[in-house]
């Protein structure tokens, strides 16, 4: 079962999480799973923060927003995960360039280096098995669809229900809240969480 953590705790929580399965290994892979504006970014850049070096080593953060390879890719994203991003052997990852709709640079993982994870899409069962912490958010739809409509309407709204499509094929194939070792009340408002390319289809206008 998992453990159930209002969000207030969800860091020190995480952290000790991390800190109990690094004991034994060389490194610890932290996944972070969430439908859109339930919070990831936010949760994953606050982890990432209070990550103690000294007694966990470096560690590095990936937003799967930098690997979906367009508004459609959801799956492709996880199978980069389980593939590439965690493969124990010379791991990256091909970044998406938003801005020009293309493939961008390969981006280099250090396989000794610890990794969290956030994104839509980064609990599976293949990624679980290569994971020491799995993390669910959980929010209400309404909120979530508020909040990041508010924050990215302009460039999400159109895509709102292509993203939501594959976010609920995503749950329905994998059930990623029963796979989490976490699940995370998700209240609060997730103001660097962006939806993907949101930052480039705002520049564009």
């Amino acid at each position: 079962m998992p453990e159930h953590v209002a969000v207030d705790e969800a860091v020190d929580v995480l952290l000790r999480r991390a800190e109990e399965a690094r004991v034994g290994s060389s490194r610890v892979v932290l996944l972070i799973d969430g439908r859109s504006g339930s919070g990831k970014t936010t949760l994953g850049r606050a982890v990432a923060a209070a990550w103690p070096d000294d007694r966990l080593g470096p560690a590095r953060l990936v937003h799967l927003d930098d690997v979906y390879p367009g508004w459609y890719g959801l799956e492709a994203a996880s199978r980069a995960l389980e593939t590439s991003i965690l493969s124990p052997v010379a791991p990256g990852w091909q970044r998406w360039d938003w801005e020009h709709d293309r493939a961008g640079a390969w981006e280099v993982l250090d396989p000794a280096v610890s990794l969290i994870v956030e994104g839509a899409g980064a609990v599976t069962r293949a990624s679980s098995s290569l994971a020491d912490v799995r993390v669910w958010l959980e929010l209400d739809a309404d909120t979530r669809r508020r909040r990041a409509l508010d924050r990215d309407g302009a460039a999400f709204e159109p895509w709102w229900d292509v993203w939501a499509a594959q976010e609920d094929r995503h749950l329905a194939r994998w059930s990623p809240r029963e796979l989490a070792d976490v699940v995370v009340s998700a209240g609060w408002s997730p103001t660097s969480e962006h939806a993907p390319g949101s930052e480039q289809v705002a520049q564009d206008g």
